[in-house]
């Protein structure tokens, strides 16, 4: 029986080369699959950083809540500068505007209304919360009038027309974020009302935050 010739040297050359080149082709493969994870992970990275950093700078900043009045309805004014007296009655809101991403507790207080320094009324702010994003309203009625003022401008500002009274309040509480974070927060208003007697109607309000 003849026996089979052994791989010539150019066959075993072939073979080297085709095997070279299969290993040298898987090795290739594997180099771009770990580049490709290593980009994925990257960009995962860069990612998490970029929603952290957001996270950071919008919903866990603590922002300081605001308190004002709200529209105010006047129900009835007189005014007798020779007396000199007046009486004013009206309906507003005390408003607890909350920009966070999280409720505001706050506790009772009270809002007090004044002429030249001098208190005419305070009216108790119940302890509440204003929850995340929104604001928290309070309807109240107020009446107010000059019997015990000591002023004795009241005359001649009278004279002119135009009640100007002011209004202050303030308040402290916490804000609490993600059930864990909590910061206290007081907030105040001072506000600048003045009062038409012609008209018998609001003419200016502005509210300052304190």
């Amino acid at each position: 029986m003849a026996e089979a010739n052994p791989l010539s040297p150019a066959n075993a050359n072939l073979r080297s080369d085709h095997e070279a080149a299969t290993l040298q082709s898987q090795a290739e493969l594997k180099r771009k699959k770990r580049i490709k994870v290593g980009i994925y992970v990257t960009v995962f990275v860069v990612v998490q950083i970029i929603v952290g950093t957001v996270i950071a700078l919008t919903v866990m900043r603590v922002k300081t809540p605001r308190l004002r009045l709200g529209e105010i309805k006047v129900q009835n004014i007189t005014a007798v500068p020779a007396t000199p007296s007046f009486d004013v009655n009206f309906t507003t809101q005390i408003r607890v505007k909350n920009t966070n991403w999280g409720p505001y507790k706050f506790d009772a207080s009270n809002v007090t209304f004044e002429y030249e320094g001098e208190t005419l009324a305070q009216l108790g702010i119940p302890k509440g919360k204003a929850g995340m994003l929104s604001t928290k309203k309070y309807d109240i009625s107020v009446s107010l009038n000059s019997k015990g003022l000591k002023n004795s401008n009241l005359g001649s500002d009278l004279n002119t027309g135009v009640l100007s009274l002011t209004s202050t309040a303030r308040l402290t509480g916490k804000v609490e974020l993600m059930m864990v974070m909590k910061k206290k927060k007081a907030i105040g208003m001072y506000c600048r009302l003045e009062f038409n007697l012609s008209t018998k109607q609001i003419q200016f309000m502005k509210c300052d935050w304190m």
